[in-house]
């Protein structure tokens, strides 16, 4: 399966990665343009540095028109969301109303059970960090990923109960704290602790703690609204390889809406956020610290990249046009002790304190890298081949059909 996928990438690099002003605006630019030869529809590039913020685009963003992508304009940040949410925990646990050791079951009781799955063996911070052992809802909520499937299950709406009921029907993959796999059902059991403990849904939370202070006025959480607001690009999948592209830029809405991955924001507002986060404004040290610690993980683990028609990527590396069947939602690197940005990622045992996908070892290596224990991180696993040895895509046109609403997409 292959995506023609829009990427809108953020880069924030502390003063300590640079040696002297970037100069390299050309070869940022070269990089831009190979995620398109790749296969990405379009690439819009934000990289921010002590020397000033640069950004190069790529591609288009509307097939059908050829208009450029917009230099900051809105997308689905994907699992990014899912920092966000951890940022929200570990302050109720600064402020002492919980502990990483307590139990799933100590707030949700009674709700992960079944087919050998126990909320009272499963630790939040083994939530966090995708140690849980788990089973990942998203396969349930994706019966037909095809085209059709797209348009026939994009309204669906499930709650978040319904979600970790639908993975209670299988086993966990291991027994929890004994290995890592990632899975989406971990975040949407945060956001369930979240509300739990403060009596709010974790998307108010995340507004009062971290968009209103921040001045985030273009992060937004939409819930079940399936929309983008303007300007943004169109997204596009090709759900087999040689066929027609599809426009995905509505949501789907039952992986889109939840805590593992519904918030939308932009290239200026993530590094906002990811900047306050990296210099202590939005967390104490000692929870800092906790997300900022790494573990070793196989190097060839799975992630969310081949179950997802919206996934992230980051850095000047974007497996999601490569490997997903997505469409590439924009994330934050922020990389410590770079020398320089590389096409091949950071170095494997570099600090990953943003929700990412990286390379951290050569393709096809068995050895392991180091992690963040609370952002999720997973390297790659191959390269699908460039873009321009497809023959050229063929659009469907997907316009809303839901006789509730209508369309706001498009680029505006």
């Amino acid at each position: 399966m292959a995506a023609f996928a829009v990427a809108l990438l953020t880069l924030f690099v502390p003063a300590v990665s640079l040696a002297a002003p970037f100069d390299r605006l050309s070869q940022l630019q070269r990089d831009a343009d190979a995620l398109r030869d790749d296969g990405v529809t379009g690439v819009s590039v934000t990289l921010e540095t002590p020397h000033g913020v640069r950004t190069v685009r790529s591609g288009v963003g509307d097939l059908s028109t050829g208009q450029p992508v917009a230099a900051d304009g809105y997308v689905r940040i994907g699992s990014a969301t899912k920092t966000f949410v951890a940022v929200v925990l570990l302050q109720l646990v600064g402020e002492g109303r919980l502990s990483l050791d307590d139990t799933v079951d100590a707030w949700l009781p009674g709700l992960v059970r079944g087919h050998g799955n126990d909320g009272r063996r499963v630790t939040l911070r083994q939530l966090l960090q995708h140690t849980s052992g788990l089973p990942d809802y998203i396969g349930d909520v994706v019966p037909d990923l095809s085209a059709v499937g797209y348009r026939a299950n994009r309204w669906a709406t499930y709650t978040s109960r319904q979600r970790v009921a639908l993975a209670m029907q299988h086993a966990p993959s291991f027994a929890p704290g004994s290995g890592w796999e990632y899975s989406n059902t971990n975040y949407v059991l945060l956001g369930m602790v979240i509300q739990a403990v403060t009596g709010h849904s974790w998307e108010y939370e995340v507004r009062a703690r971290i968009l209103r202070p921040l001045r985030l006025t273009r992060t937004l959480t939409p819930g079940n609204w399936p929309f983008l607001p303007g300007p943004h690009a169109r997204n596009y999948q090709q759900f087999e390889p040689g066929g027609a592209v599809t426009d995905t830029t509505i949501a789907y809405l039952p992986f889109d809406a939840d805590a593992d991955g519904s918030v939308i924001s932009t290239n200026t507002d993530t590094n906002r956020f990811f900047t306050a986060l990296v210099q202590g404004r939005l967390l104490a040290p000692t929870q800092l610290a906790e997300m900022q610690r790494t573990f070793e993980v196989p190097a060839t683990a799975a992630s969310h990249r081949a179950r997802a028609t919206g996934s992230a990527c980051s850095g000047h590396h974007c497996p999601a046009a490569a490997d997903t069947g997505g469409t590439a939602a924009t994330d934050s690197a922020t990389w410590y002790g770079l020398p320089r940005l590389r096409t091949a990622g950071p170095p494997s045992r570099s600090p990953c304190t943003a929700d990412q996908e990286t390379k951290a070892a050569p393709l096809g290596s068995t050895r392991t890298s180091r992690l963040s224990s609370i952002t999720h991180c997973a390297p790659l696993a191959g390269r699908r081949r460039p873009y321009e040895q497809h023959p050229p895509p063929r659009l469907i046109d997907v316009a809303a059909t839901n006789p509730r609403s209508t369309t706001t997409t498009g680029t505006t």
